[in-house]
Order: C-alpha cells, then structure tokens, then sequence
C-alpha cells in the first residue's frame, strides 16, 4: 500500500487525490492512504463532483481492507477547505502530512510515497527547514541531499537537472566534475532498477549556447562536462554529450536516448512539461525508498474550480506502485 501527503489544502492536490481514487480501478492503481486531511478531502471532493466517500481509518491494515470501497484517510490531522485562498494553518498540515506520509514508508509500513503539490513560500512562513519536499524526504530517509536526484518523466521524456534550485547566475560555480559523475552514476542506477532497463542510454546537454561551440560561447562543456562524460564511460556508462539543448528534445533525437540529464532546471523541465504537462512525475532517484509525485504546483488560482487535470497525479501513484514491485522484485531476486 502506498503513503499519499496532502499537499498544501489550499491547492489543488485534495481534489486530485479524490478524482485519482474515483479512477483508481480504470487507471489500474495500487491501494494508497492518504495521510490526514479528512476533512478536506471530503469538501474537496463534493466542490468538484465526485462519487468519493472518505473513511478515517486507524491502520495500514484497515485502509487496505477500506480502499475499494473508499478513500483512506489515516490520522486526526485535518483543517478547513479554502481553495485558492493558503494559509499558516494549511501550511501546517500539508508539512504535519508530509512527515506522517513519510515516516510510513521510511519505517516499512508502506511501500512508497506520493507527496501532493506545496507551496514552498508558504512552508517556510511555518518554519519548513528545507528548500523542498526532495530534501525533507531525503533527510527522512537518511539520505545526503546532494544524493537525492530529481528525476522528471512522462510518456515522451525523461530529463533530470543535475543543478535544482539556484539562481541561474550560480549554475556555472555548482556545475563540478564530481557533480555530474556521482549523478550520473545515480540515474543510471536507477534506470536499470527501478525502470527495467538493462543499460541506460544518458543523454548529457551543454551548458551554453550550441554546447559551447569549441569555446565561443564558454568553456564548461571543454574543462567540465566533456571530461565528466569521458570519466563515466570508462566506468562502462553509456553516456553521450554535451549536446546542444536546443536540438536534443526534437523528436527524432529523442528515440536516442533513455533519459536526458541537463545541466539546470528549467532546462530540464520547459522540454517535459511541453510535452506531458499532464501526465508528468517528479521521481526523486538516490533513496532507500521509493518516493513521486506530480509534476506540477499548488495552481492556487484555479483550485476547486474542477479545471484541473488528474492525470500526473494519476501517473504519480502508478509509477510509485511499478518502482516499488520493481524494487521487492529485485531485493528477492538479490536473495534467492
């Protein structure tokens, strides 16, 4: 079973929840609970329509047994509904479920974890110590965060930046040799195990214009990147690049690779959501556990208008529950 956070109430994270749940048997989902916000789920689902009764449930086991016939919610947590309108109280309980959900899976009771979209300024008016939920659930996991990799995917693309959130002005001081060699080697791990793939094609961009061209326009992919590239593929990692960005996403190069690494965010993010706006997963790659989550925000401004998409939220529970068999498949496996 797996361990969804509500996401800030005042989003539209509550209503996609439900909208998941009412599809849960044509979209072929595995069993989830949701982590407080009974309360909120319930208004959330009747401001958009749904046929989704909410059950508080006092176990795992319980909410197993509950699920096809509704949504588990697990803990007193809740608050009110005020859609478009995020406040410290919502705050606190989309960061009170984030820590529950997480503790679930970090202690086994669940099998991986489904974070709902926040809202990061908000979260640090509450006192929220980290820059996001990828680094919250990476310290819950006891994990480094410079492990913990952001892994974006849709039906079309998978992209991953090897610099998050920074300013852009600091891309060029963070974007180290070790950087790119130890994330590399992340993904390409990941790619094997967690997707099936017995060796990963990895596609590395440049950092500037044209790759750089020969050092016209900066010398990153020369005295950095090219060197990273080479180092991987001694260690028999099938990695190419720098290529361009500007030509590596058309679409008859990207049947050439299986997942494309660029060098900062929204290099990374403008191609995937272009492409599967709707249907993107946030993946987060180096952790113990196994941990998605849709590839979109809060949308304030259209929250319970009912205009909002399900369908990353969707393939956000999907994949959690495919990379978690995939997981215990190979743990047994490893022990046979």
């Amino acid at each position: 079973m797996l361990a969804v956070s509500l996401g800030d109430p005042a989003g539209i994270g509550p209503e996609l929840i439900c909208e998941a749940w009412t599809q849960r048997e044509a979209a072929a989902l595995p069993p989830f609970v949701v982590c407080g916000g009974a309360g909120v789920l319930r208004k959330a689902a009747q401001q958009r329509g749904l046929d989704c009764p909410v059950l508080p449930v006092a176990d795992m086991r319980e909410a197993a047994a509950a699920f096809s016939h509704a949504l588990p919610v697990l803990g007193a947590l809740d608050g009110a509904y005020r859609p478009g309108a995020p406040d410290a109280q919502g705050a606190r309980l989309a960061c009170d479920s984030l820590a529950a959900a997480a503790g679930l899976v970090v202690d086994g009771s669940a099998a991986a974890l489904v974070t709902g979209p926040i809202a990061k300024a908000e979260l640090a008016k509450v006192g929220f110590a980290f820059p996001g939920q990828t680094e919250f659930v990476a310290h819950a996991s006891g994990t480094a965060a410079a492990d913990a990799v952001m892994l974006l995917a849709g039906p079309r693309l998978r992209t991953v930046p090897l610099t998050v959130h920074c300013a852009l002005v600091d891309v060029p001081r963070l974007l180290t040799f070790e950087l790119i060699v130890s994330r590399t080697r992340i993904v390409s791990e990941a790619m094997r195990v967690d997707f099936g793939i017995a060796r990963p094609r990895l596609a590395l961009t440049g950092l500037n214009p044209h790759a750089g061209e020969a050092g016209r326009m900066g010398r990153e992919e020369i005295e950095v990147i090219a060197p990273a590239i080479a180092a991987l593929r001694a260690e028999e990692i099938d990695a190419t690049g720098p290529h361009p960005a500007d030509s590596l996403f058309a679409p008859h190069m990207r049947d050439s690779f299986d997942v494309a690494l660029a060098m900062y965010h929204d290099q990374a993010l403008i191609p995937l959501k272009a492409l599967d706006f709707d249907a993107g997963v946030n993946m987060t790659l180096g952790l113990p556990i196994v941990r998605t989550s849709p590839d979109h925000g809060t949308a304030f401004p259209i929250a319970g208008k009912g205009l909002a998409s399900a369908g990353a939220t969707i393939a956000a529970i999907r994949m959690a529950g495919e990379v978690a068999e995939r997981r215990r498949s190979e743990a047994l496996v490893s022990s046979s």
